[in-house]
């Protein structure tokens, strides 16, 4: 197959960070997907609707000139979110709510101490039809690091699902077989997003031969075997339940590359790209499109993209680095070849 045409992508997890670092990244999303659900742990985090109406006009901004690319918004979930914050956020077109237990990831010092505290809250969200994001791991200092999605599941997700079967949850960026079995098996309100890094690499891309920084994110990547499991996942019989989340999160080049080098990895700047090798590599190149344009849509309530985007197969090498405000970003697979490119 030399050229692949698919209805245009989403992105449903989404890190533009803000300010002058925010205007270098929007457009590389912009020029591929129809939208992108953007993530609100920015300082201070993004948890009332003003604030998220004014991140999503900053965002728009940055948006090039012509393009129809969509910001969708979300709202950092905090011990303080009210029953009242939930009816604001429907009525002001807040697609979801995102859950960072404290301290799991970059700025979550503000994230949930005891979900079960605000079970009232997620209630509220079943009934406005918001959905509910998770960033699916505990942080007891005592579970493993590479163990705290499955104990998250145990803990948190199932007793939640058990408690709220009328809530719509997605399981953010998954990263182990037990989450892809628990979202094939459970019902059709829970869904799951998969990151490019997860589906191409395992641990020894992080720590063989030398520490990677630039493969370092959270959740960190986990054995082969959870590999193979979550690309069986996107590519098996419950595959409607997984869809596009890059995670694409940018750190500046120094910060990664750093004694205490932060978590994330910015593939934004070849997205559909990544995903098209990973989906032709497992021989599912046929199954790309309903990932990326048609599960997450379907998911929450959206039309399908009305345009199409056409990829060919042409060798394009990522750059090195990508300007980042007033310094540089590294980007996935920097200095790499991939096959495909896109066709703008």
């Amino acid at each position: 197959m030399q050229t692949l045409t698919i209805i245009r992508p989403d992105d449903f997890h989404l890190h533009v960070r803000d300010g002058e670092a925010l205007k270098s990244v929007v457009p590389y999303t912009a020029r591929q997907m129809g939208r992108a659900l953007i993530m609100p742990n920015l300082k201070p985090p993004v948890a009332t609707v003003e604030q998220a109406l004014a991140y999503r006009r900053q965002i728009e901004a940055a948006t090039p000139q012509g393009s129809s690319f969509r910001p969708l918004m979300s709202l950092y979930l905090t011990d303080k979110t009210t029953i009242q914050t939930v009816r604001e956020a429907k009525a002001a077109g807040i697609a979801a709510f995102k859950l960072y237990p404290a301290g799991a990831t970059t700025n979550s010092d503000a994230g949930v101490s005891d979900l079960f505290k605000l079970l009232p809250v997620l209630e509220e969200m079943a009934k406005q039809g918001i959905l509910f994001l998770t960033h699916g791991e505990v942080t007891d200092p005592d579970i493993d690091i590479f163990d705290r999605e499955a104990a998250f599941i145990e803990r948190i997700m199932k007793p939640v699902l058990q408690q709220l079967p009328e809530l719509k949850v997605v399981f953010e960026h998954i990263t182990t077989a037990q989450a892809a079995e628990l979202v094939c098996q459970a019902g059709d309100n829970l869904a799951a997003t998969v990151t490019p890094q997860h589906l191409m690499f395992n641990r020894n891309h992080l720590l063989v031969g030398g520490v990677r920084p630039h493969h370092y994110c959270l959740p960190i990547i986990k054995r082969e075997s959870h590999r193979q499991a979550l690309l069986a996942a996107v590519t098996g019989g419950q595959s409607h339940k997984f869809f596009l989340g890059t995670d694409s999160a940018p750190h500046p080049k120094h910060a990664k590359e750093n004694a205490c080098g932060c978590a994330g990895m910015f593939s934004a700047v070849t997205a559909i790209e990544l995903y098209a090798h990973i989906f032709e590599q497992a021989g599912a190149l046929h199954k790309l499109e309903a990932f990326s344009s048609q599960n997450g849509a379907r998911f929450y309530g959206l039309p399908e993209n009305s345009d199409t985007l056409t990829l060919v197969k042409r060798p394009q090498r990522i750059p090195e680095t990508i300007a980042f405000g007033n310094g540089e970003v590294v980007p996935m697979l920097a200095g790499e070849e991939l096959a495909w490119s896109v066709a703008y």
